[in-house]
């Protein structure tokens, strides 16, 4: 029995092994063609880095079509406000729902469930007419403002919830006379901290790679997010694959320096909504 699980886990690392390099292996190639000139990159696929890195980066900072710095500044403005708003109000949503009992609680929860399966294409057309209407276009406000009705945020911290905060606790902070602002800020956020890091990191990566919005709503060049600035070097008469592959992995930069930070708190999360 003992050789069998021996087999059985060393075949699970190994398969695990060989999914981390192929999920790994773009990303590395994505690096190598960062070094490499435009030529270079036309000629084909390399594994060894090329010698062009500072030149793609000069080229890349000096493109006056390409604001990059301003580009990373507009994406962590919406990200970060995205992931604050959508974090913090669908957990208040999820306490509400979870800790009270009122007439409509069941029919709120379904609405909130039915509203997160209609695709967001659907609403295109009324959003830009109402902020048309509003003034709000070429704004960050349509892009982050929207984003505290987040049913997808709400339904991962409401699965968590229903499994580490028992309603007996909270009944029992009431009699011993705490507020229920006291029960929110003292029990619900320490036993939920690594759900709020999964939501944000979810949210965060979500509004930084959102695309067709910022394309609706941002029509100046300086207050364009990244996704839309290296999605118009694909537009040019004449293409730098070396700087489009530099502003791509700038672009990613972010969002690998949170995930690794909040690394250990966002496999909690994952798990326990998932155990839940």
């Amino acid at each position: 029995d003992k050789i069998i699980l021996n087999i059985q886990r060393t075949l699970c690392y190994i398969v695990l092994i060989i999914i981390s390099i192929l999920c790994l292996f773009s990303f590395y190639v994505l690096l190598i063609n960062t070094t490499r000139s435009h030529p270079d990159i036309q000629k084909g696929f390399s594994l060894i880095p090329g010698k062009s890195f500072f030149v793609n980066l000069t080229n890349l900072l000096k493109d006056k079509q390409l604001p990059v710095l301003k580009g990373m500044c507009n994406s962590l403005l919406v990200a970060s406000g995205s992931a604050v708003l959508s974090v913090y109000f669908s957990a208040l949503t999820a306490y509400a729902i979870h800790a009270y009992d009122f007439r409509f609680k069941k029919a709120a929860f379904t609405f909130i469930m039915v509203i997160m399966m209609v695709p967001t294409q659907v609403s295109a057309l009324g959003f830009i007419n109402q902020m048309s209407n509003m003034r709000l276009m070429n704004s960050f406000i349509p892009l982050i403002i929207p984003s505290i009705a987040s049913p997808v945020v709400f339904f991962f911290i409401k699965q968590y919830m229903d499994s580490v905060l028992p309603m007996e606790l909270v009944e029992a902070a009431r009699i011993d006379g705490v507020g229920e602002w006291g029960i929110y800020f003292k029990m619900f956020l320490p036993i939920m901290k690594s759900t709020y890091a999964a939501a944000a990191i979810v949210s965060f990566m979500n509004a930084w790679n959102s695309y067709m919005w910022p394309l609706i709503v941002l029509q100046n060049e300086n207050s364009k997010t990244m996704p839309i600035l290296v999605s118009g070097l694909t537009a040019r008469y004449t293409i730098d694959y070396g700087s489009m592959m530099l502003a791509v992995t700038i672009s990613t930069i972010p969002m690998l320096i949170i995930f690794f930070v909040l690394q250990k708190n966002f496999v909690e999360g994952i798990t326990g909504s998932v155990k839940s």
